[in-house]
């Protein structure tokens, strides 16, 4: 994942779904059995989980809980969200603002009929499961029509059995703006240069009413799968052609295998996915070149719980760290990556323990400071770190018995890799003086880094 990626996309970003129509048990089938060896089964469970939250109705959410219920990081959620809008399973629309939110509309799953009919998708899920699988999944979802060869139809018509009656009952109300019950499929933007295409076809040979608007998306997606130009297509739907110069979607579709059979290889192309994200500016391209910028990204990117377990090595933390972590995020509206910052910084400065007290005192210093960022956060705790320690050993006044005695002097504890500035090194009497606790610093961080792909 690129950083381009996760900017796309934040914990904290709201979002609410919707959906046409109720979708039924059959939709469920085939998104099941068709698009999951397409799309994956993180793809289609957020897909499931998108059309749980649309039942319930446009109720608003944040990325976060998606991240929690999913157990996903939120590039993981991106990538997962593009794959179901490019196979035609979900639209997704931006409004930005301070907060940012994103409707997602769900659409329904094609007929399989249609499914199979399409060039691009049933090449897709051939290219995924071989062969027999294929042809059990086309016979269970696509059904030959009965012969009826013996019958003659006898249904009656509506004007057989209804008659209108001329009351003065009034007219219903009119209706506007209603969803419209439909499978629309996936949009494709590849483009194809169809003048080019005809004017090497004659009008004699092929006449202009067979280019359909249907046919025509045929042909550009038989382009786009078979990586072919208009000169190429010429002569597939010069094949396609029968003897009365008349040309289906089926006679194109086999023409086009053929044509490829012979020309380049005896075996099916395959299709594989390929993100495009929105150009981000130049200095977001750019991969992460240090271990803080690896560590930056990990921090932004990986849900707090994720985090808690990363730093247990794997061990499922307490359900009270877990509560806090949530509170912050969920109740005071901080980022997931300065949530993580905070609690790499308070378990380290706290012998391993997430105090609530320290941790909601400095989180409450970085609502107030309006630090959004996992870096912002990193370097305000090393600016205020000798404010946070007067914090952290400042406890309950004194009771009275206790007369006034010197509290005892408090350990030092660790510090998180980050706080120290790449330029600066700790001093060889500091190293020498702690070199048990740098030891186990440098083995504990070290190993948050490198769990970034952990949960990618």
């Amino acid at each position: 994942m690129t950083t381009a990626f996760y900017k796309e996309l934040k914990a904290m970003d709201i979002y609410k779904t919707t959906m046409p129509y109720p979708f039924s048990d059959f939709d469920r089938q085939l998104l099941t059995l068709l698009y999951q060896p397409m799309i994956g089964s993180e793809a289609v469970s957020l897909y499931l989980t998108l059309w749980a939250d649309g039942e319930a109705g446009e109720q608003e959410a944040t990325h976060y809980q998606l991240m929690s219920l999913l157990g996903l990081p939120i590039s993981r959620i991106f990538e997962a969200r593009i794959q179901l809008e490019a196979i035609g399973l979900l639209k997704t629309f931006r409004r930005s603002g301070e907060v940012r939110t994103f409707l997602y509309e769900l659409q329904p799953p094609l007929d399989p009929k249609t499914f199979f009919a399409d060039p691009l998708l049933s090449m897709f899920l051939f290219s995924k499961i071989d062969n027999t699988a294929y042809r059990k999944l086309r016979d269970r979802f696509v059904r030959p029509v009965e012969a009826m060869t013996d019958f003659e139809d006898v249904s009656r018509t509506f004007t057989d059995i209804f008659l209108p009656v001329h009351a003065k009952a009034g007219y219903p109300e009119p209706i506007t703006n209603l969803r419209e019950r439909s499978r629309k499929g996936y949009e494709a933007d590849h483009d194809f240069d169809f003048s080019l295409l005809l004017n090497g076809l004659s009008e004699q040979l092929v006449p202009r009413r067979v280019m359909t608007a249907s046919m025509k998306a045929i042909i550009a997606k038989l382009a786009f799968l078979y990586g072919w130009g208009p000169l190429d297509m010429q002569k597939v739907v010069l094949l396609a052609l029968d003897e009365e110069n008349k040309m289906t979607e089926e006679a194109l579709k086999k023409a086009a295998s053929e044509y490829y059979k012979i020309t380049v290889s005896v075996t099916a192309p395959k299709l594989t996915p390929v993100y495009r994200a929105e150009q981000p500016k130049e200095e977001e391209q750019a991969l992460p070149e240090t271990k803080q910028d690896e560590l930056v990204e990990y921090l932004e990117s990986t849900p707090p719980v994720q985090v808690l377990r990363d730093i247990a090595d794997g061990k499922e933390p307490l359900s009270g760290d877990i509560q806090l972590a949530n509170q912050l995020v969920m109740n005071h509206g901080m980022n997931a990556g300065v949530v993580n910052v905070l609690l790499q910084y308070v378990m380290l400065r706290t012998d391993m323990k997430l105090t609530k007290s320290f941790a909601e005192k400095i989180a409450s210093h970085w609502i107030r400071k309006k630090v959004t960022t996992a870096k912002e956060a990193m370097e305000l705790a090393r600016t205020e770190h000798d404010e946070y320690m007067k914090w952290k050993t400042e406890g309950p006044a004194p009771s009275k018995s206790s007369g006034g005695s010197k509290r005892k002097p408090v350990r030092e504890e660790k510090l998180p890799e980050w706080f120290y500035k790449k330029e600066e090194q700790p001093k060889p009497a500091d190293k020498a003086a702690d070199e048990s606790f740098e030891l186990e610093k440098q083995k504990l961080l070290a190993s948050l880094a490198m769990k970034k792909g952990k949960g990618e």
